[in-house]
């Protein structure tokens, strides 16, 4: 139902639509929160449980009806994980919260108003009183040749999905086809971005993979080429050197090319061509060097960073250059330069482990705020950080003293993140899933056909060609050699 006062009975859309000028006032302030990813989702769940329907109206805008939970992507794209259970559905996990689907594609905290555009249909605008800016990131790519054309990301759960079922579909071409160089293309798999994401989605992949070629009587361990190109000297910067260093060699241990301190330089038609004059062709280009905020922030009039974050204070609240706040303004996760107040001159790293209790400080805050009370600034020692490597391996540093490495890290890393899954229904359906995998191993199908399903009922559309054609054709043909069509059928007939 909606909240924007006391005796509304009208949709949300209905009046957010109507224009400013005619908005009656409102009994209760309107707190708008932009984007529904963990920022978003955590903060308008928690604000919430914290104020009651006649002390806050909530409206959550994201052009997904779902919020995406990151760290499972690999797993997810590995097949350790059905795509749907690495989601947790608006509708569900937001009662009691309005919530409307479209991409934010204007802001104006001057005025209090938010430009909304939906998938179909005209852009209108929605006023409000508070505002949350959860709008995180996107990929961040680079004007090199090829790559729009060629690559995909890996930012979502559909990219995810995408790559799970490309990877599969060329391993299941490949076994049948006999040109050895286009075996070669087919089976090269190249990753650019050697952090977390990166390293993560070509371990689970090339795990996967791996485990897939028992199915091929055609395709050995070893006809399979996975590829990192990373521009740094390292890998995983967020590990200490030592660790990283042992993600690297158990990478390397399992056939994983890696090219460090290169760049990519183009990938046109799927030809690979590095800064240090390697070249190869590769059917797979997966591109998770790194993200930005999303640029809409930077058209905004909010205060933003050269790298394009909203800059906020401790407190979450977003402040001018000079530290003076912008009322009623907030902001948290990827797309905020918050301070770390435990590392003095740092802003906390883009992960779901800030992010998450961002957004829970930044409602504490809020709420606060609104009963007069004064806000907490955010200060969080990081628990540690835990990567998977593929199944039953990984790399963990937790508490900046245990080191874990292969089994314990994996599990330590399945154990952290299922239990930050929001919703209990998708924990749940998450623990079943590894569970039935354990007994019956992974499923390795490829549905390449989702992206396009109705691409064989289009060719199933297209008429036949009329039969008078054939006759034609042979007689056309008869003529251009020399023989008489007449002739021809006598022969023909005297044959048969």
């Amino acid at each position: 139902m909606p909240q924007n006062d006391l005796t509304s009975v009208s949709p949300a859309v209905e009046q957010a639509t109507a224009p400013a000028a005619a908005a009656r006032p409102r009994k209760v302030p309107r707190v708008v929160v932009l984007g529904g990813g963990s920022v978003g989702l955590y903060s308008a769940r928690r604000l919430r449980k914290k104020l009651g329907r006649r002390e806050a109206a909530i409206v959550v805008v994201d052009p997904r009806p779902y919020m995406t939970y990151a760290p499972f992507l690999p797993e997810a794209a590995a097949g350790s994980i059905d795509a749907r259970d690495v989601v947790a559905p608006h509708r569900r996990a937001l009662k009691g919260i309005d919530v409307l689907q479209g991409k934010v594609t204007a802001l104006d905290h001057g005025t209090r108003q938010v430009e909304i555009t939906p998938e179909e249909g005209d852009p209108y605008s929605i006023t409000y009183d508070h505002l949350i800016v959860g709008l995180g990131s996107v990929s961040r790519t680079l004007p090199i040749p090829g790559l729009a054309e060629a690559a995909i990301g890996f930012k979502n759960v559909e990219e995810a999905i995408a790559v799970r079922n490309h990877v599969i579909n060329r391993m299941d071409v490949a076994s049948s086809t006999w040109d050895p160089e286009l075996r070669r293309r087919m089976l090269t798999f190249t990753f650019i971005g050697g952090g977390f994401a990166g390293i993560e989605a070509l371990a689970e992949l090339e795990d996967m993979a791996r485990y897939a070629t028992r199915n091929y009587a055609t395709i050995e361990e070893s006809d399979l080429r996975f590829v990192m190109i990373e521009g740094s000297a390292r890998i995983l910067p967020e590990l200490s050197e030592p660790m990283a260093a042992y993600a690297l060699e158990e990478l390397k241990k399992r056939g994983i090319e890696f090219h460090l301190s290169t760049f990519l330089s183009s990938c046109v038609d799927g030809h690979v061509v590095t800064s240090t004059g390697v070249e190869f062709d590769s059917e797979t280009i997966v591109w998770t060097a790194g993200v930005k905020a999303n640029p809409v922030l930077g058209e905004s009039d909010l205060p933003t960073d050269k790298m394009g974050r909203v800059t906020v204070r401790a407190t979450l609240q977003i402040a001018n250059e000079d530290g003076t706040i912008v009322p009623d303004a907030w902001a948290a996760g990827d797309c905020a330069a918050v301070p770390d107040l435990l590392n003095e001159g740092k802003f906390c790293p883009p992960n779901a482990q800030h992010a998450i209790r961002q957004a829970k400080r930044l409602a504490d805050n809020l709420a606060g705020v609104l009963r007069s009370e004064e806000p907490v600034e955010y200060k969080h020692k990081s628990v540690g950080t835990v990567a998977s490597l593929g199944l039953n391996k990984g790399v963990a540093e937790l508490f900046g003293v245990l080191k874990l490495r292969g089994w314990p890290a994996w599990l330590m890393h399945r154990s952290y993140h299922v239990m930050a899954m929001p919703t209990g229904n998708r924990k749940i359906r998450i623990l079943i899933g590894w569970i039935g995998q354990f007994l019956m191993g992974r499923e390795l199908v490829s549905l390449g056909s989702l992206h396009d399903p109705r691409a064989e009922f289009r060719a199933a559309a297209v008429p036949p060609k009329p039969k008078a054609e054939a006759p034609a054709q042979s007689a056309q043909s008869s003529a251009a050699a020399g023989v008489d069509p007449d002739l021809s059928k006598q022969k023909g007939a005297k044959t048969a």
